[in-house]
């Protein structure tokens, strides 16, 4: 398969993924982990702290307006990530701060305000992880008799980024004045109504709030189906994805970013940032040792449950130790929530004929993330080759257990990264964009109005 050219002198881009108890499903089991500091700030403040140390690129928080199955066997509840990151903010002064927020259960105008806010608190240090909700549980909450299709979402998304970024671009740089001598506090010539009239939204206009120090908060996508592709190739400066092989991020990779470019964008200004869930031993030994005591304190019915939601097949009765036929798959449907996910699962069974055992051993992992057990160069081994062959611009981190997971990564692997040249040893910018290498934004309306000029 041909490789994409990759800019020499790159550096990776590394967040943190930041998951209540861990990302492996019984991380918050593990000996050294804190489930009772789940829902301290403290305990987020000083992981934060500590990606700092470490230069990370960002902290990324997750989310979902509902709540999860079987809530009884994993920490599978959900924090408001925009309430959790502006105290996080006030920890910190360089790490990006992303959070998830949802295009079909937020207003335009009001998500606007909520990150443009935070962007103004933190300095400059905000992402908007950009989804579109496809889990049953959340439509009941908001008054929907059920989920809108995966079309209608992606219609509806693409119309509320349109929106927000109006919005956000609705103050140019210069419209706050402040001047105390001519009592001018805001050129209101520089301040726009957006008039927006769409299918979902109707929207006047202008934000109440100037112009943010990003211009725009970086936009983040977790998207990997054909609509997911398409909208993250037009929108994304971002993109959180999950493969299983270097083949198949490959192809991902090449493949968004031939997109971008077709659209007029440098695909340099789109990163590809799979998410990686390291297990990390002093020996080979030591690393599958611990792999397989995490795996211990899997509830098999939490697993089970989860393989139903990504695939729409219940496994229920099926022997944990018989392996698992593709044919289960054939009438799964429309009750497959996660296209891109499903198809993962599917790859898997397909290459690796596992055992149901196997196969949610798997998942628990990191939920379809790439998993990868060994020593301290073995982990910086993959995410250098992953890098180098137009596989990745970089990574989500996704320890499987805090802290202890996380601390063996950057204490560990980082230097190793930092001595190859792969990765900063200081910040060089202050902004989220700045660490992405992204530009910052001029306003829609300035650029409009320089070609009426």
């Amino acid at each position: 398969m041909a490789q994409v050219e990759t800019s020499p002198g790159r550096q990776l881009v590394l967040n943190l993924f930041i998951y209540p108890g861990g990302h492996h499903e019984a991380g918050w089991r593990y000996p050294g982990a804190s489930p009772e500091r789940l829902l301290d700030i403290t305990y987020y403040q000083d992981l934060a702290r500590s990606a700092e140390a470490a230069k990370l690129d960002a902290v990324f928080f997750a989310d979902g307006p509902a709540q999860v199955d079987n809530i009884r066997y994993a920490s599978r509840f959900r924090i408001e990530p925009l309430t959790w990151l502006a105290a996080i903010a006030a920890a910190t002064t360089h790490i990006g701060l992303i959070g998830t927020a949802s295009t079909t259960y937020y207003e335009p105008y009001n998500l606007a305000r909520l990150y443009a806010s935070l962007d103004h608190l933190s300095g400059g240090r905000a992402g908007w992880n950009i989804v579109t909700t496809a889990v049953p549980q959340a439509s009941g909450n908001f008054g929907l008799a059920e989920t809108p299709s995966h079309a209608e979402r992606y219609a509806r998304a693409a119309e509320f980024v349109d929106v927000v970024t109006k919005l956000w671009d609705s103050w140019e740089d210069d419209a706050l004045v402040a001047d105390p001598i001519s009592g001018v506090f805001a050129d209101d010539a520089r301040i726009h109504p957006i008039e927006h009239v769409g299918r979902h939204f109707r929207v006047k206009g202008a934000l109440n709030t100037p112009r943010s120090p990003q211009g725009r908060p970086v936009y983040v996508q977790a998207g990997s189906s054909d609509d997911g592709r398409s909208f993250a190739a037009r929108y994304a400066e971002a993109i959180f994805t999950a493969h299983q092989t270097v083949e198949s991020a490959q192809a991902f990779y090449a493949d968004i970013k031939k997109q971008a470019q077709s659209l007029g964008r440098n695909p340099d200004h789109v990163k590809i940032l799979p998410g990686i869930s390291p297990y990390i031993g002093s020996t080979e030994a030591e690393a599958k040792r611990l792999y397989d005591e995490v795996n211990d304190l899997i509830q098999p019915a939490y697993s089970i449950t989860q393989l139903k939601q990504i695939t729409g097949v219940d496994f229920t009765g099926h022997p944990l130790d018989g392996v698992v036929s593709l044919d289960a798959f054939a009438d799964a449907g429309p009750a497959r929530t996660v296209a891109s996910r499903f198809q993962l699962v599917v790859d898997i069974v397909k290459r690796e004929k596992p055992t149901l055992r196997q196969l949610i051993d798997r998942l628990a992992g990191a939920r379809g993330h790439y998993v990868v057990v060994g020593t301290p160069e073995t982990i910086a081994n993959e995410i250098q080759l992953w890098f180098e062959k137009g596989a990745a611009d970089g990574f989500n981190v996704m320890p499987p257990w805090f802290r202890g997971g996380f601390d063996l990564f950057t204490s560990q692997v980082v230097p190793i990264l930092r001595k190859r040249g792969l990765f900063r040893s200081e910040y060089t910018g202050k902004t989220l964009r700045e660490h992405y290498g992204l530009p910052r934004p001029e306003s829609l309306y300035a650029s409009e109005a320089r070609a009426t000029a």
